[in-house]
């Protein structure tokens, strides 16, 4: 698990929650100790690495927790559930491989008990959904569809590293956008229309339909927030300063929907021309 992760949150209102869940959730709240945005991707990388490193590797062991935040003193949850995710992540992994290759990673075995320990996730907790998704070395453009560029949130401050700046929301090292649900929602259903009309242009219709699905399985009251997370570190105080990565995409459906396939081409290009620079230190000596 590398700490060069953005991430993609939904925070709901502790009334999309019921029964037993519910009550957990409350209680934490109470307790004040939610770990920060910062401080979550650093616990959960030790928690797999403590789990690759054993004998035989296994999947990550963490306590539940959850992140949290206030809006309008409605207090909104996001819970890491970071069983869940390492298992969905690993059935993604090996379907994405040949099954011979997919042997070579992970024993038949192990890879069996995660499809069974999926399956009980699923039956016992239908309504069961991850409430953060992530990608590593970029930010999928994709992901700018449901943010506005006013919305942005930047803090500089020491590039040293993942965990080098102090922790807490929006204190350390940062660059953030927040949204509603209902503005996200309504910004991917305008961007899904131009795209159907005139041509993706490398958006990729087909994942902005993915993302709208994901989103939809949450409380119309619920907040998103786009994370850079450790991608942060990978920039200096200018590029960061400089990266108007949603403005760029919002520029680039404009453009699209009024027939200029250049203008529109040249917008998404300095996007892609950014996280394609973040990519490259994955495989820099």
């Amino acid at each position: 698990m590398t700490a060069y992760a953005a991430f993609l949150r939904v925070y709901e209102p502790l009334a999309a929650f019921e029964g037993p869940e519910r009550r957990r959730w409350e209680a934490y709240a109470r307790l004040g100790r939610a770990p920060q945005p910062a401080d979550g991707p650093r616990l959960e990388r030790e928690a797999a690495l403590r789990a690759l490193a054993g004998r035989p590797p296994a999947l990550p062991v963490l306590e539940e927790h959850a992140y949290l935040t206030q809006v309008d003193g409605v207090t909104l949850v996001c819970p890491w559930r970071t069983r869940l995710r390492a298992l969905e992540g690993l059935e993604e992994f090996l379907a994405e491989l040949p099954e011979e290759m997919g042997r070579v990673f992970v024993p038949p075995p192990v890879a069996e008990e995660v499809g069974a320990e999926l399956d009980r996730w699923r039956a016992g907790n239908p309504t069961l959904r991850s409430s953060q998704l992530s990608s590593t070395w970029q930010v999928p453009p994709r992901w700018f569809v449901l943010v506005d560029a006013e919305e942005r949130e930047l803090r500089l401050g020491d590039p040293a590293g993942p965990g080098a700046a102090p922790a807490g929301r929006l204190t350390a090292r940062c660059l953030v956008y927040r949204t509603s649900m209902s503005r996200a929602r309504r910004r991917l259903a305008r961007a899904l229309a131009v795209l159907r009309r005139h041509g993706d242009d490398g958006l990729g219709s087909s994942g902005v339909e993915d993302l709208g699905r994901w989103l939809e399985e949450f409380h119309p009251r619920s907040l998103v927030e786009l994370d850079y997370g450790g991608l942060v570190h990978l920039l200096d105080d200018t590029e960061l300063t400089e990266d108007e990565s949603a403005r760029d995409i919002a520029g680039a459906l404009a453009a699209l929907d009024q027939g200029d396939a250049v203008a529109a081409a040249t917008a998404y290009g300095r996007v892609t021309a950014r996280m394609k620079a973040l990519q490259a230190v994955e495989s820099a000596n």
